[in-house]
């Protein structure tokens, strides 16, 4: 085993080191320059941008990793060999596992959709009313008597 590691370290060091003494080195404002996608930068990339980018692409790799769960699992399943020699518990042991698999999944879907995730125009927000004991007159009362000049006194007097 160890030479093995040996060799590939070897190998991976005698390549790096024998492209670094053929290719050429003629480095330029053009070869420097930042490129993505074809497209010449043309201001800083540290810029915000909408949050809702990173929800669906969370989104987006939790059903990637469902895709690459589900697969082995459709592979392994599909062999008559395996289920033959258990009667048939195994078939039903993998099935209601993944049943189980993808309703937890589900789940998750279910709540980004219902808290709005997957919205892309978000609607407006409302507030939420109050609910208290005490009267809305009294709270109307205090912010009067100590207004925003009279803040400061208020909070000396408590």
């Amino acid at each position: 085993m160890l030479l093995f590691i040996v060799g590939g370290v070897l190998f991976i060091l005698i390549a790096f080191f024998t492209s670094s003494l053929l290719r050429p080195r003629r480095p330029g404002n053009q070869k420097l320059s930042t490129y993505e996608s074809g497209e010449e930068a043309i201001s800083s990339a540290w810029t915000q941008f909408n949050m809702r980018f990173y929800i669906i692409a969370l989104i987006f790799l939790l059903f990637e990793v469902e895709i690459l769960f589900l697969f082995p699992w459709a592979t392994v399943f599909a062999k008559k060999e395996l289920l033959e020699q258990t009667d048939g518990l195994w078939g039903w042991f993998s099935v209601v596992e993944v049943v189980a698999f993808i309703v937890v999944l589900a789940l998750g879907l279910a709540y980004a959709w219902v808290n709005g995730h997957l919205d892309w125009i978000k609607p407006e927000p409302s507030p939420t009313e109050m609910r208290s004991i005490v009267p809305r007159e009294l709270y109307e009362n205090i912010n009067l008597r100590y207004g925003p000049d009279q803040s400061s006194n208020a909070k000396q007097k408590i």
